[in-house]
């Protein structure tokens, strides 16, 4: 009996302990100032992938997931292709001690485009959703219908993508945000994200070869760093 009390009273220390954890995070989170105390400082990077002045960091979140190809044809062969799904991943960062997930990252419509947004929109953008307040982001490569899309290769950059055979380290510009539901805005402050320090999700060395093999899909882990920037006040 003792025993049994002994633990259900650690399991609500614990429950209580998350609980204030859990609030600290949400308030942390739920303004722009107080978010500002993660101490967010992204490395060096070239200019290539590094936001305008006048753009300021405000969040880190690490992301776990996976990179989705498509096996398409190609010449007389096949190749892999990133699949519409594009990164889906889960983005965690740590407040007090504590390893909270802080954004989901998907794949789906541009709600509410602004100036930056191609006209006609594709049919999904790549999307940043807030876990705290369900505020949402869209967004795409920088220059990305160009020559000079903001993309640099993995293992190129010592400082900010230094693990070769990874997917490319990216400037993501915004190109649509949203509120919560409830009226949360935290991350509709965001003007540009970069993914960094990307590991794994580079396409299969097999499996799409000749024709026979078009159609089959991959899903490849991956991790990488988000930076969210928004403009200095």
């Amino acid at each position: 009996m003792r025993y049994n009390l002994d633990q259900q009273t650690k399991k609500t220390v614990r429950l209580r302990r998350l609980l204030a954890a859990a609030v600290a995070l949400g308030c942390a989170l739920g303004t722009t100032t107080n978010a500002g105390a993660q101490n967010v400082t992204p490395p060096p990077t070239p200019a290539i992938i590094t936001p305008p002045a006048g753009n300021s960091s405000f969040l880190l979140g690490h992301g776990v997931g996976t990179q989705g190809y498509v096996c398409l044809p190609k010449g007389a062969g096949a190749s892999w292709t990133v699949n519409g799904a594009r990164p889906e991943a889960t983005l965690f960062a740590s407040f007090f001690g504590q390893t909270f997930q802080i954004i989901t990252h998907f794949l789906s419509p541009d709600a509410n485009p602004n100036a930056f947004a191609p006209n006609p929109l594709p049919f999904g953008n790549a999307t940043w959703q807030s876990s705290v307040d369900s505020s949402a982001v869209w967004a795409q490569v920088l220059n990305a219908n160009t020559d000079h899309p903001a993309v640099i290769a993995a293992g190129s950059d010592p400082s900010s993508c230094p693990n070769s055979g990874a997917i490319g380290c990216l400037l993501l510009q915004v190109i649509g945000a949203q509120q919560g539901p409830g009226g949360g805005k935290f991350l509709t402050q965001t003007t540009f994200i970069q993914r960094l320090n990307t590991r794994g999700g580079s396409a299969p060395d097999q499996g799409c070869l000749v024709p026979g093999d078009v159609g089959k899909q991959a899903l490849v882990p991956y991790t990488a760093d988000y930076y969210f920037f928004h403009g200095d006040k």
